[in-house]
């Protein structure tokens, strides 16, 4: 049964409303004024509220700001009732939050048809906040599958940490890194376009299918030939839209070399060690269309040594495509700043990058996935 709550100074309207009200079956509260009515409403969560708009102390219109202020009532469905009917007024209380007005004097048959109107609006949104919850909580627990996919932290023979923050509605951001065999590391971060289940599953399906090796023949040692292979692999089509950027390098730690290769994702950075200077900043990227937009794409390998205490960074664009309070993009370039400072005089932690990102974030929450992968070639 819904609750109704009836908001009015005048006992005799109380008196009409509620015997009105309860001829059709709802249960209905009815108090004489504006801070009553809002006490009332924290604790009934009733359905509707229909509340006078003059009366002494609160107004009708202070009233329903509160109510429509409130989150756990912000289903409720709230009518004014009012014997002003000039457009001016109107927008007036639409401004304040009124669903919808009852000219005095009191019509039988209108009053019911807008009460019905209200009360389906207000289990319509009922049903829609249902089902956003439900959703929520379904990227909440794949966003956490993904997490459980995810490589552990390794500290030997060099360090490698990472984090891995999904946005609310989950985006295609995936990460790994594993033994080659004994001497060769591969490593890499790939981001799908879009957000929600249609872009993290396509990035659960390329790790998976890079761990397991399973696309024969292939030489998962040259980053090229990897970058190759996925793209003949997951090509766009009607069904299936998405594309995405991948960095994938493979490391040989005793020769202290790294080949790799983009498919049109950020650089990765290489931090190396100057003595009482800044770090030494390199960009390593190569030319090439993300994975699955165009077939039979060219991608080229890059070279790089590694000196010792070198720190190499691979991100997502979500670490520094962000929307400053001011409403400018923060960016690449104040990124890698960022990661100079705080590597200089000593390393940093990526849970330090974290706290700086966030500070820069004016938001609860950040609008895309935000992976960081740090390796500390120490």
């Amino acid at each position: 049964m819904f609750q109704i709550l009836v908001i009015d100074d005048d006992p005799a309207v109380q008196i009409l409303l509620k015997r009105m009200l309860e001829r059709q079956g709802y249960k209905v509260v009815a108090v004489n004024n504006g801070e009553e009515g809002i006490k009332q409403a924290a604790i009934g969560n009733p359905a509707l509220i229909i509340c006078d708009w003059i009366m002494p102390g609160m107004s009708g219109l202070e009233v329903c700001q509160h109510i429509k202020a409130d989150p756990k009532l912000s289903t409720t469905f709230f009518i004014l009732l009012t014997s002003l009917d000039s457009i001016a007024d109107r927008v007036k209380g639409l401004d304040a939050g009124a669903d919808d007005f009852i000219t005095k004097p009191i019509e039988h048959n209108e009053l019911q048809a807008r009460v019905r109107a209200g009360l389906r609006l207000h289990q319509l949104s009922r049903d829609l906040q249902t089902q956003k919850l439900i959703l929520e909580t379904e990227l909440a627990e794949a966003a956490d599958y993904v997490r459980s996919l995810l490589p552990s932290p390794m500290t030997k023979p060099f360090s490698i940490d990472f984090c891995f923050i999904p946005s609310r509605q989950l985006g295609g951001d995936c990460l790994d890194y594993y033994w080659l065999d004994p001497d060769y590391l591969a490593i890499y971060l790939l981001d799908t376009a879009g957000h929600g289940l249609r872009a993290t599953l396509p990035s659960i399906s390329v790790l998976n299918l890079l761990r397991s090796r399973a696309l024969k023949g292939l030489n998962y040692y040259q980053p090229s030939e990897v970058l190759r292979a996925l793209n003949d692999t997951f090509q766009m089509n009607y069904q299936n839209d998405k594309y995405f950027t991948i960095w994938y390098g493979v490391y040989n730690r005793v020769q202290r070399r790294l080949i790799y290769s983009s498919a049109g994702h950020p650089p990765a950075i290489l931090l190396s060690p100057q003595s009482n200077n800044p770090a030494e900043v390199q960009l390593l990227r190569t030319p090439g269309m993300p994975v699955g937009m165009f077939p039979q794409v060219k991608y080229t390998d890059g070279f790089c040594n590694i000196e010792k205490n070198s720190t190499l960074y691979i991100f997502s664009d979500g670490a520094y495509e962000i929307t400053k309070s001011d409403g400018t993009l923060w960016g690449l370039d104040a990124f890698i700043k960022m990661l100079v400072r705080l590597q200089h005089p000593v390393g940093c932690q990526v849970n330090q990058i974290i706290q700086q990102l966030i500070a820069v974030n004016p938001q609860e929450v950040f609008d895309d996935d935000l992976s960081i992968l740090q390796v500390n070639f120490n």
